[in-house]
Formats: structure tokens, sequence, C-alpha cells
């Protein structure tokens, strides 16, 4: 895996930077720009744990759905909350989008250099490391521009 594809994700939440209060709750609860706002913060929020994590302390615990999803290559709608620290504010400006964005294309370049057992534990899916984080951020991040590609329609 590489982080082509994750930037070419990246571009396509900030295309939709200037649609960021734009709703349809037969799709999500949230807008346009929650989910821009979310995405980013998971980057940004996993690179900063994967840089902190004890490369020692990784274990190969990697669960049955995880494996599954990320065959499959998709996360199903609607099964899970965003943990508190990955939830946007109740007020999202264009100008603190495009400063996460701007973040998180930094992060993504600091991947590589991490040690190959960095990582961060998962609530479903175990220890995820640097070998399967691009896997993913790009599964994550997809499933929110698809989100926001069918609030848009």
């Amino acid at each position: 895996m590489s982080s082509k594809k994750l930037y070419e994700l990246i571009n396509k939440l900030e295309n939709h930077i200037n649609q960021h209060d734009v709703a349809n709750p037969k799709i999500s609860k949230a807008t346009v720009g929650w989910h821009i706002d979310h995405s980013c913060k998971v980057i940004n929020q996993v690179v900063l744990t994967l840089q902190s994590s004890d490369p020692a302390l990784y274990k190969n615990d990697f669960s049955f759905l995880g494996k599954l999803f990320f065959t499959l290559g998709f996360f199903p709608r609607g099964k899970a909350k965003a943990p508190k620290n990955v939830k946007p504010p109740e007020t999202i400006s264009q100008k603190d989008l495009i400063k996460q964005l701007q973040e998180a294309r930094t992060n993504i370049a600091i991947i590589p250099d991490l040690d190959k057992n960095a990582f961060f534990k998962h609530p479903l899916f175990g220890d995820v490391n640097k070998k399967r984080i691009y896997r993913f951020l790009e599964l994550h991040t997809n499933h929110h521009v698809k989100i926001i590609r069918d609030i848009l329609k």
C-alpha cells in the first residue's frame, strides 16, 4: 500500500469544502462538513497515535472483522459510532477544514518513516500496524467520501 490513493481521497474531500453545510437526513444525520472533519480527525489522530506508540507492545491480534472488511474493501454504514476524540465540533468552518486537510497531508507523509510495528488500537480490529494503516485509512476515508457523494445527489 502507498499514500497515493489516500492523497486522492483527501483531494475529493477538499473538493466539497464549499458544500460543508449541506445535509440530507435520508442519507446521514451529519453534514458534508462533519464527514470531512471526521475523516481528517481520524487520519490525524491515527498518525499521532502511531508516532507515540511503543512498537515493542504491538500484538498481531488483527480481528476476523478487520480481515473481512479489509478484504471486502468497505465498511458498512451506520454500524459504528465515532469515538469522542474524532467527533467534529458543533460548528465546522471552512477555514478549519482547510487547516485539517493540510495537516492530514503532512501526517500521511510521516507514515513511511515510522517503525513497521508502530500501531494504534482499533476497538473492533485490534492493533493496526504500519503495514495495514494505509488500507485502514483508505477504507475509512472512502467510506465517508461515498456518504458525502450520496448526500449531494
